[in-house]
């Protein structure tokens, strides 16, 4: 390009080297530190350091405290939503929401993570039942409620303090103790999916698993929302394995990774 070109002229070099930044976090096969990024790009580290903080800050990179790496984030997909669409984690997983909606009758959601500990309804599958529970496309609700929240506690690396801080500003309507709650979250961590029977929503069984990112922290929920009635304690432990195996083979997926059903 002609150096007199008005494009050149306008070019905020700033701006190229954040791009730089997450060109190279994103085409990298692991989460990286700062260090390698600034000298193979050849910038700064200070420099490097800052521009993937603000990364981290708009939710286009992770960091991982334990390692002091960056991998890239959820928020590149939000960015290419409109125009890849058909190949986004939308359209990847909307098949295993069909699928769990039909064999176990239930109405199956895709929840994703956002900002200030919330996660918003991206995706929804019903089922053929004449009476269903429904659910609109971007609703919100608290990160930490009903068996998603379980499922996002669990992975969410927040103390018991903190937790049951987080815990005593939500709204149930059923009755339900922080210590059953934390119990809850253990089992969740330990067996891969949680249940919440009739505590976030009288006569509303909700079962749920986590989609994780590369450094294993927490991106979606998948949620499967059935009448407690209707499903039986063999129907919910068959739903929650299902949904715990679709959430693996979804993250490993994300993460670029091979997976197969044990």
């Amino acid at each position: 390009m002609p150096a007199d070109d008005p494009v050149t002229e306008k070019r905020v070099g700033a701006l190229s080297s954040g791009l730089a930044v997450l060109r190279y976090v994103a085409a990298a096969q692991t989460p990286v530190g700062v260090t390698r990024i600034a000298r193979d790009l050849e910038i700064n580290p200070s420099t490097c350091f800052n521009l993937l903080r603000t990364l981290v800050h708009e939710g286009l990179a992770v960091f991982d405290e334990a390692t002091k790496t960056y991998a890239v984030g959820l928020g590149v997909l939000a960015l290419a939503k409109g125009t890849l669409e058909q190949v986004s984690y939308i359209a990847m997983v909307r098949p295993h929401l069909r699928e769990v909606a039909m064999n176990h009758h239930v109405t199956c959601t895709l929840w994703h993570v956002m900002r200030g500990e919330r996660v918003v309804l991206v995706d929804r599958a019903d089922n053929d039942a004449a009476i269903r529970v429904h659910m609109s496309i971007g609703q919100r609700l608290p990160m930490y409620i009903a068996a998603l929240g379980r499922c996002m506690a669990a992975h969410s690396g927040l103390t018991t303090p903190a937790l049951r801080a987080r815990f005593a500003a939500l709204r149930w309507e059923g009755d339900l103790s922080f210590d059953v709650y934390l119990a809850e979250v253990d089992e969740a961590r330990r067996r891969g999916y949680a249940v919440d029977q009739s505590h976030y929503v009288k006569g509303v069984t909700t079962v749920s698993s986590a989609v994780l990112d590369a450094l294993a922290r927490p991106l979606m929920a998948i949620s499967a929302v059935g009448f407690g009635a209707q499903m039986s304690k063999a129907d919910v432990k068959a739903l929650g394995e299902d949904l715990r195996d679709r959430a693996a083979e979804i993250s490993a997926a994300m993460a670029g990774q091979r997976w197969s059903r044990g």
